[in-house]
């Protein structure tokens, strides 16, 4: 049996979250024989994970490389005057069945060219831009439409490896992929989501200054119908949690199509041996990115420290995929006078760290349900978190221990509510524990899997 996981900006380029949840899925599946297709942004990303011997294949696929088509095909205008008439439906809300068009269009070519220099393509694009947006010049509306477009085309495009299943872990590029995989083969697609992809882009662009007007408003509107499209045509759809299983519907996906499929995690690998060390110890297990709102993290340090002499803070984790904003967490530090009581570690084994942490805390302002929760909680270790994702759930909604994204004061309360229960927080971390072991062992949720990957391949997903 052989599965073809489809990503987008994540593994194996990318560490912690979805990435690690993908190698904890390839090393745990060894007999079902992997391909890798990957959408990057940049050719020649060095990779961050080493490929189990079960990856049989990995295609990267660079979106912003011009992919010149390598095939021809006989009626093209047939196929331009079916995108036109699928265009104005798909771009109003609709969503049509692409599966007709898709198959007229082999792997290998690329319709971006076809689309600007024929007669019906530049009527399409003139029509869309007089009846969407009459009040910017055309120019702008021209370069939005062709940038949007042109990446659609290519994706659609791009030669898929052969597989008994196609997985896709996200909407987006690698669900549109999977999709047209799912046209041209007639194979099952699986689209696996952690977070909900439509969402996190939308973010993304209205907190962009260099998207703004028509462009923002159609970047919005592809990632939504594609996350539409993918969730009609896909043969299931998993999420990690109920609340966005229900968005999942509420956009589109059929309820007997969608089920909940949480994280796991490996149980004996995260259940430590504790070493109490003097002190009182807080750590940060993440990426030094913007979107771990690690300066969140520091400000709230602060806040301990002036009143917990002896506590020191670590920042465990890689501070090498956004330099600038590492530079920024560091000029805090030093400006807060608090650099000889925080640490940023970089790259560690982070057991090394559960074994002594006294609190775990989590300032992300974008989650799904974070593994480092689950790690901390089988360590023995307390959380304290922003409410982001399934987080509130996953700490019981005890407000003690919660805070609203960028809220470094709550955040620093709850620290040192921990640091002034440590009777009743040993309770909490007993019950945390058992509920971990019981609803969040990698092995079962691996068979879950195992199970799922064959009933699609039998046909009866």
């Amino acid at each position: 049996m052989r599965v073809c996981i489809i990503l987008e900006g994540s593994y194996p380029y990318i560490t912690g979250g979805v990435s690690a949840w993908v190698h904890d899925l390839l090393l745990g599946l060894p007999e079902i024989e992997f391909s890798l297709f990957t959408i990057s942004p940049e050719p020649d990303m060095p990779l961050r994970y080493k490929l189990p011997s079960n990856v049989v294949e990995h295609r990267n696929f660079v979106v912003s490389d011009p992919h010149p088509s390598t095939v021809k095909v006989r009626n093209p205008g047939k196929i331009l005057k079916e995108i036109v008439r699928l265009h104005g439906r798909f771009f109003s809300g609709d969503v049509p069945d692409l599966s007709g068009l898709i198959q007229s269009i082999p792997e290998g070519y690329n319709l971006s060219k076809l689309a600007l220099r024929s007669q019906e393509g530049w009527a399409m694009v003139v029509e869309a831009n007089q009846r969407r947006n009459p009040i910017y010049p055309f120019t702008d509306y021209f370069w939005a439409w062709y940038s949007a477009h042109a990446l659609l085309f290519r994706v659609l495009a791009a030669p898929m490896p052969e597989a008994d299943v196609y997985h896709a872990v996200s909407t987006g590029f690698a669900g549109l992929a999977a999709y047209a995989a799912k046209s041209r083969k007639g194979k099952p697609f699986l689209l696996t989501e952690h977070g909900l992809y439509h969402k996190e882009r939308e973010m993304e662009i209205r907190r962009s200054s260099l998207v703004k007007g028509y462009q923002r408003d159609l970047w919005i509107s592809i990632y939504n119908q594609i996350s539409r499209l993918c969730y009609r045509k896909a043969d299931l759809i998993t999420a990690l949690f109920e609340e966005n299983r229900q968005y999942q519907m509420d956009f589109g996906a059929p309820e007997e199509r969608t089920m909940v499929l949480p994280n796991g995690i490996d149980i004996g690998r995260y259940s430590v041996q504790r070493h109490k060390r003097p002190g009182f110890h807080v750590g940060l297990v993440g990426r030094v990115v913007p979107i771990k709102d690690v300066k969140t993290f520091i400000l709230a340090a602060k806040i301990v420290l002036d009143e917990v002499k002896d506590a020191r803070f670590y920042c465990i984790g890689p501070t090498d995929e956004d330099p600038a904003y590492y530079e920024d967490c560091k000029m805090l530090v030093e400006s807060l006078r608090i650099g000889d009581r925080f640490e940023f570690t970089g790259r560690k084994n982070v057991l090394d760290y559960y074994e002594f942490l006294d609190v775990v805390a989590l300032t992300s302002v974008k989650e799904a349900q974070p593994l480092v929760i689950l790690e901390a909680y089988c360590a023995g270790i307390p959380v304290v978190s922003t409410r982001v994702g399934n987080v509130p759930e996953m700490l019981a909604y005890d407000d003690r221990f919660l805070a609203y994204a960028k809220d470094s004061v709550q955040i620093a309360k709850g620290i040192l509510y921990i640091y002034k229960h440590p009777e009743e927080i040993t309770e909490l971390i007993a019950k945390n524990r058992e509920k971990v072991l019981t609803f969040y062992d990698k092995r079962i949720l691996l068979e879950r899997i195992r199970g799922i990957y064959h009933q699609l391949e039998q046909g009866k997903g």
